[in-house]
């Protein structure tokens, strides 16, 4: 992470807050009237797909009824519920839009994810040790983690979360890592399992019983048609939030970096251990607007379809403190998380021999 004294940090800190407060002073109708006609998209899409699927003996219309149930997947945990649970609407006072009453359409209960997103890994963005979604907990993607053989095979468990990242989210709160290391105990989370299987169940029972059953001469379809929808979120959702810190240029810290440190040091860190990766107007929106996770995690309960516009102002104050903004096409970062994931899945030596530069050939 590049080195700024205090003053420096100090001065960050007022340029990115002069940002945060136009926007804040704007703010209104123009935002309401965004998330509603969300809402309303979404809402659309899912009425549309499950309409659909009854007759999805029909390829085309299998086809097109998946895609519309996934994408209201997407934009309802993408665009809708993670920006509502960071409280960028609480000002409407909609409780159909509070932070602390929204309940989204996935087995992570709404409190686990605050707790697990909202504190831990926006406070301890990309920490070691600290911010467990770095890697979720089965994944080494630095040298701060020590190499072991089952890392070996860590492609398969990236390929098996994000298939399954719904799953893999609900349970984080689990603390697997710390089970295994008996820091904590079953019995301490007997509270949160008790709300995963619950939330969990409710969530299966709707999409994998209840629609294919109302619809019996053609569960089967309908069944496959709602797995089909879950798939396409969990693949989308995933790629998206692994792009978000997993990129080659993406920082990681040390616990003793992050000790007392001010607001403009935490901003800093945020700049820093983010990515974000371009795209169109549906990109950006089927994203959550987390194709700039730097401007989220500077300003994470702020509208998130003002990111776009507020883009060029955070990257006119990275410029002017020397700090690099890291982008690229959706593509270009996505091969580096894969690339990052592939290359620490190696033995150290190894690891630096194919990663060391080549030297110049004497022509």
């Amino acid at each position: 992470m590049i080195k700024m004294n205090e003053q420096q940090l100090a001065e960050l800190e007022k340029d990115l807050n002069a940002i945060r407060d136009e926007v804040l002073a704007d703010r209104g109708e123009r935002d309401a009237q965004y998330i509603r006609w969300i809402v309303r998209l979404h809402r659309t899409l899912e009425v549309s797909g499950r309409v659909m699927m009854p007759f999805g003996f029909i390829p085309p219309v299998f086809v097109a009824a998946t895609a519309a149930l996934g994408l209201s997947k997407i934009i309802e945990n993408m665009e809708i519920g993670h920006n509502v649970m960071h409280g960028q609407y609480d000002w409407m006072n909609d409780p159909s839009l509070h932070s602390q009453t929204y309940e989204w359409d996935t087995v992570c209960t709404s409190d686990s994810w605050r707790r697990t997103h909202n504190y831990e890994h926006h406070t301890y963005t990309n920490v070691i040790g600290k911010d467990r979604d770095y890697g979720y907990a089965v994944l080494r993607l630095s040298d701060d983690v020590k190499w072991h053989p089952g890392h070996l095979f860590q492609f398969v468990n990236y390929i098996l979360l994000t298939v399954l990242f719904q799953w893999g989210v609900g349970v984080h709160e689990l603390e697997s890592e710390r089970l295994r290391r008996r820091e904590i105990t079953w019995k301490s989370k007997l509270p949160f399992l008790k709300d995963f299987f619950r939330k969990g169940g409710r969530q299966a029972f709707k999409d994998y019983v209840f629609f294919p059953l109302i619809t019996f001469p053609v569960a089967p379809i309908v069944l496959a048609g709602n797995i089909g929808a879950n798939l396409i979120r969990n693949l989308w959702s995933s790629t998206v939030i692994f792009c978000g810190h997993f990129t080659q240029d993406a920082e990681t810290f040390t616990e003793e970096e992050c000790e007392n440190e001010s607001k403009g040091h935490w901003y800093l860190r945020q700049l820093t251990g983010s990515s974000n990766f371009t795209g169109g107007k549906w990109v950006h929106l089927l994203s959550g607007h987390l194709s700039y996770q730097i401007e989220h995690h500077v300003f994470p309960d702020l509208p998130a379809h003002r990111y776009p516009e507020i883009s060029e102002k955070v990257q006119a104050v990275c410029r002017k403190h020397g700090i690099h903004y890291n982008t690229g096409s959706f593509a270009r970062q996505y091969g580096t998380v894969l690339k990052r994931i592939m290359t620490y899945s190696l033995p150290d030596r190894m690891r630096q021999k194919l990663t060391a530069p080549q030297p110049a050939q004497v022509m």
